[in-house]
């Protein structure tokens, strides 16, 4: 059975997406720590990071770094963090979070809600910031 990951990929659930690549694809989180919280997934269904294979590996590092830059430029934060959990869903997943503080990044504190429409235009700005560059 397809990961909730792999159905947004493919378009069967909606998503605010970002951008891809051939072998990545990234888009923000619904339940987000701070705004502009997204996530960035290998194509391929893996489902723990550490058993991507290097070149995957690599794409999804490489591509969340491009996300990371247009992330900084479009929500006003100290730093970008990228945290490897893969918890949540059986599909390896980076997040990039704006932080200012190391608690920006507690996944056990409440998450923010936005509107569909508010993240639209949140993944509108980061889009345009990613071509940019």
């Amino acid at each position: 059975m397809p990961s909730i990951f792999t159905k947004i990929i493919n378009g069967d659930i909606p998503c605010h997406k970002i951008g891809e690549t051939a072998d990545c694809f990234a888009f923000l989180d619904i339940a987000p720590l701070r705004t502009g919280h997204t996530l960035v997934i290998p194509k391929k269904e893996i489902d723990y990071f550490y058993d991507l294979d290097d070149e995957t590996m690599n794409a999804v590092m490489l591509f969340s770094k491009r996300v990371a830059h247009a992330l900084e430029k479009t929500v006003p934060c100290k730093r970008i963090s990228v945290v490897v959990a893969g918890l949540e869903v059986p599909h390896a997943h980076v997040h990039l979070i704006p932080m200012n503080a190391i608690s920006d990044i507690d996944f056990s504190q409440p998450k923010m809600t936005f509107t569909h429409p508010e993240l639209a235009e949140i993944a509108e700005r980061i889009r345009r910031e990613m071509n940019n560059q």
